[in-house]
């Protein structure tokens, strides 16, 4: 059986999007699986929260900082650059979504067709940063794993009950683990932040015998 990397996401971080492909190039390479699992980010809580008009882009809400607004301005520069190199789209998004749901949906998607985890995170990363994916509707999300080949006629019951008790624990083991962002990466019970540590837990992989 294939050793497992576990990797943490949230649909709404750019950082999480950029990770998918060299991640699974990674896992790919060294014939190992990955369990991915969904952290909830509470980004009002380090950047503040705004929300943007859809079609002027005014800022309508505002309960940033200036020096909030100078962290997510650069992020987005950033995310863009790298989003360029790998030709991926990522626009700003209006507002903080919440990603419960679509982490509920995740959560569905492991446990009722494993293999087909990774066609739904295809199915719905590239339209949300697109701003064509609303990520707060159940509808939506049954359409996305339907698009995944996803049985989904027991979505709304599993969002409404044990899939919002598996998102609980989920979010309290990776508290314990240590995780605070996305992404993050799981490797023999040493945690990795970011992307940029994919070398390195490679690394630790080939030192391991895994290569």
């Amino acid at each position: 059986m294939a050793r497992t990397l576990t990797v943490y996401v949230d649909l709404k971080s750019p950082y999480a999007y950029l990770a998918l492909a060299p991640t699974r190039a990674l896992c790919a390479e060294r014939g190992l699986a990955i369990d991915w699992l969904p952290y909830v980010l509470d980004i009002p809580s380090y950047l503040g929260s705004a929300r943007v008009d859809v079609v002027t882009g005014d800022v309508v809400e505002n309960e940033r900082s200036e020096a909030q607004w100078r962290k997510v301005r650069y992020a987005y520069m950033d995310v863009r650059r790298q989003a360029n190199r790998a030709g991926l789209v990522i626009r700003g998004t209006q507002k903080i979504w919440s990603t419960e749901l679509a982490s509920i949906a995740l959560l569905y998607a492991r446990e009722r067709a494993p293999g087909r985890v990774d066609a739904f995170l295809d199915a719905i990363f590239p339209p949300f940063w697109r701003r064509e994916l609303d990520a707060e509707s159940a509808e939506v999300l049954v359409e996305k794993l339907r698009e995944a080949s996803i049985e989904a006629s027991a979505f709304d019951e599993f969002a409404a009950g044990d899939g919002r008790k598996q998102l609980g624990a989920v979010m309290t083991e990776a508290h314990a683990r240590g995780v605070f962002g996305v992404p993050s990466f799981l490797w023999n019970g040493e945690l990795f932040w970011g992307r940029e540590h994919l070398p390195l837990i490679a690394e630790r992989m080939a030192g391991e015998g895994d290569a």
